[in-house]
């Protein structure tokens, strides 16, 4: 998700009545909520250009067990300092380290929850596993979970009252749970026994889904509406082979570090081949986005030697 939201879900959380358990509270839930996506920093990108970065630091040992002490240990520290020089106000909440921590591990475990939801998916389990992890349950930037934390985060605010920022965590809740729901019936609705499937919501009208799946080396793409047919896809175009197991693909998929890395992160690989003479270059994409105005940016080629059999 985009950092907007995971912000506003640990904004929401702290006027929910945890930012009055400790200073710096609302520090802890924000700062924490947004915590993994530092490793944008420092290179761990599985792709650089995409900096798709959803890995150790969004897994359940790295984002969830080991960073959030060295927050709270952060927090501390700078607490501590402005104590020093007397920049902490007295009429506020006590310092109370076992509530700051508690408060950086609840805003931290926010993070790949949200992430977990949308078709770019998470490594939930990194390092021990590198197999990714997604419910479809949201489009990236949902406008309408930051509608429902715009107004709760307002009117907790207006009101100095917890309430209503607890009914907008309420109703985020409800949303997702919703659409996992649907998503579900859209995987359903393919049929067949895809070995890879993506239920993507749409950003306004969330009920709906493009589909995308792979069987037996076949990629294909439909759209999904319960409300024209809850059992059924609206369509789907003609299928497209992805190429993955050709020989020269194969040799190419491990010719660049570049490549390798591009794979690693890519969930539905899908290879263009242009012969030229005795050398061909290879293409790979993913087919999750595979639009005209994506493909520029989500394709990575090598050039590889090999003249066609005679």
């Amino acid at each position: 998700m985009d950092n907007l939201t995971h912000s506003l879900v640990g904004w929401a959380l702290a006027e929910a009545g945890l930012k009055r358990r400790t200073r710096k509270g609302l520090a802890a839930c924000v700062l924490a909520a947004n915590m993994p996506d530092i490793d944008v920093f420092f290179g761990w990108a599985a792709w650089a250009p995409l900096a798709m970065h959803r890995g150790f630091t969004h897994g359940l040992l790295g984002g969830v067990l080991l960073m959030p002490p060295l927050l709270a240990g952060l927090l501390w520290l700078l607490d501590r300092w402005q104590s020093s020089r007397g920049a902490v106000s007295a009429s506020g909440p006590r310092m109370h380290f076992g509530w700051l921590l508690a408060l950086c591990y609840l805003g931290a475990l926010t993070h790949p929850l949200l992430d977990l939801q949308n078709v770019y998916a998470i490594q939930l389990l990194s390092p021990m596993s590198s197999e990714w992890f997604h419910t479809d349950g949201l489009f990236i930037v949902s406008p309408w979970l930051l509608a429902m934390l715009g107004a709760g985060l307002w009117l907790s605010r207006r009101r100095s009252a917890p309430a209503p920022a607890i009914a907008a965590l309420g109703g985020v809740v409800l949303f997702i749970a919703l659409n996992i729901g649907i998503s579900a019936m859209a995987r359903n609705a393919t049929g067949g026994h895809p070995d890879r499937i993506f239920a993507s919501p749409e950003p306004l009208l969330f009920w709906r889904r493009d589909m995308i799946w792979r069987e037996r080396g076949q990629v294909f793409h439909g759209r999904y509406d319960p409300l024209h047919d809850p059992g059924a896809l609206l369509g789907s175009g003609v299928p497209t082979p992805d190429e993955m197991t050709d020989q020269l693909v194969r040799h190419a998929a491990v010719a660049t570090p570049e490549v390798v890395k591009f794979l690693a992160w890519s969930q539905m690989p899908v290879a263009r081949i242009e012969r030229h003479g005795c050398t061909s270059r290879v293409t790979f994409g993913d087919a999750r986005f595979s639009g005209p105005a994506l493909s520029r940016n989500f394709d990575t080629s090598v050039t590889v030697a090999g003249c066609p059999p005679r």
